[in-house]
């Protein structure tokens, strides 16, 4: 089994920190397993983790304004994958259900914990927030030309009726 160091050294992401730093945040991880189907975060629980997934496969589920669930993406751990990240900027509302496909393997970190680690090493603190910013903005130009998607969609719907 790999050490925790070992393991944030195959995240793209934190290649540009250097290995003190990555110790430093190292030590402020755990780690967690979850078996295949079992919910990891829950859309509209409070969150306060990010997690690194290191081994298995996550479904990245959403619910319909009728509660009907869907299955948005899937993350696996070969593309080194982050979920929770809102959680440590601002402890909101969860926007989706995480949930196991297969048995998964994680490292998790909690928000007061992040928070001591920007304060305990600013300098990387910023690259990190800068790194969780491109991620979120990615995410969210990803969503926006979904919703072009659906616009458009339901524009040929209304006309061709």
């Amino acid at each position: 089994m790999s050490t925790v160091l070992e393991q944030l050294k195959q995240f793209p992401f934190l290649s540009g920190i250097d290995t003190a730093e990555l110790e430093a945040l190292a030590g402020m991880l755990s780690q967690g397993h979850f078996e295949a189907g079992t919910d990891i975060i829950t859309e509209g629980e409070t969150g306060v983790d990010m997690y690194l997934l290191t081994e298995g496969t996550v479904d990245i589920i959403k619910k319909t304004i009728f509660g009907d669930s869907y299955v948005c993406a899937t993350l696996d751990s070969s593309k080194h994958c982050v979920f929770g990240e809102m959680a440590l900027i601002d402890s909101d509302l969860r926007s989706a259900t995480v949930r196991a496909k297969t048995a998964c393997d994680v490292l998790k970190i909690d928000k007061d914990s992040f928070d001591r680690y920007l304060d305990m090493h600013p300098r990387t603190g910023i690259v990190l927030l800068k790194l969780i910013s491109i991620n979120l903005v990615r995410n969210l130009r990803e969503e926006n030309t979904n919703l072009e998607l659906v616009y458009q969609a339901l524009i040929d719907e209304i006309e061709n009726s």
